[in-house]
């Protein structure tokens, strides 16, 4: 296992699904639905049904709303959702990254940090968004992710499609499944991160450039 040393600070990244959120979908509710979001939690709360999942079909069928609008509003009537604000997501997602690694999994923290570092390395187009049990990173789309898998390793996931690996390069079964993630490399020690561990995560990130 590796020696404790202090964590290093990271700056993370809005997911890309809540920019698309406030992009597209509160930015034109209104026009498409002829409510805000706001108008729409008012009128759930007082006229649906008590369930997210009654509340869901409610909207579709009564209301015709599509599939994303009437999933989004009947999250956000039963507090799922957050509250879409980019600050708000940044701090969780650094709270999310604190938790991963306390406790049994803390000393994993230097390789997460190593592992980080040379992902943001590979480009300035690569944005960070951990969620909470994963790290992942992303250029056009994932094309890698960490994973604190056991209190003892870390499993560097890899969107490398059918591409032939080394031994040392597992398949997750994901190209057949049509995952993003297709590999993983299992990594307990800082000792774990070499040449052949940089070099498929570039290829990782080389082959997401569209």
């Amino acid at each position: 296992m590796p020696k404790e040393t202090s964590p290093v600070k990271w700056t993370y990244d809005v997911h890309p699904s809540l920019v698309m959120y406030q992009s597209s979908v509160l930015a034109g509710m209104k026009e498409k639905t002829g409510r805000t979001l706001e108008e729409w939690m008012a009128f759930v709360q007082t006229e649906g049904p008590p369930t997210e999942k009654e509340r869901r079909e409610w909207l579709k069928t009564k209301h015709g709303l599509g599939t994303n609008y009437a999933r989004w509003i009947a999250e956000h009537s039963v507090g799922k959702g957050d509250d879409s604000n980019p600050e708000t997501h940044l701090k969780n997602a650094a709270e999310n990254v604190e938790k991963m690694f306390a406790g049994p999994k803390a000393g994993l923290r230097p390789i997460y940090d190593a592992l980080l570092s040379l992902g943001k390395k590979l480009g300035k187009d690569v944005r960070v968004c951990p969620c909470a049990t994963i790290v992942p990173l992303y250029r056009n789309h994932v094309f890698a992710q960490i994973k604190p898998s056991t209190r003892t390793r870390i499993d560097l996931g890899l969107a490398l499609k059918d591409t032939k690996v080394p031994k040392q390069v597992i398949s997750t079964g994901g190209f057949a499944k049509k995952d993003r993630i297709t590999h993983r490399i299992e990594i307990s020690s800082l000792s774990d991160i070499d040449e052949e561990v940089r070099r498929w995560m570039k290829t990782a990130y080389d082959m997401d450039r569209e």
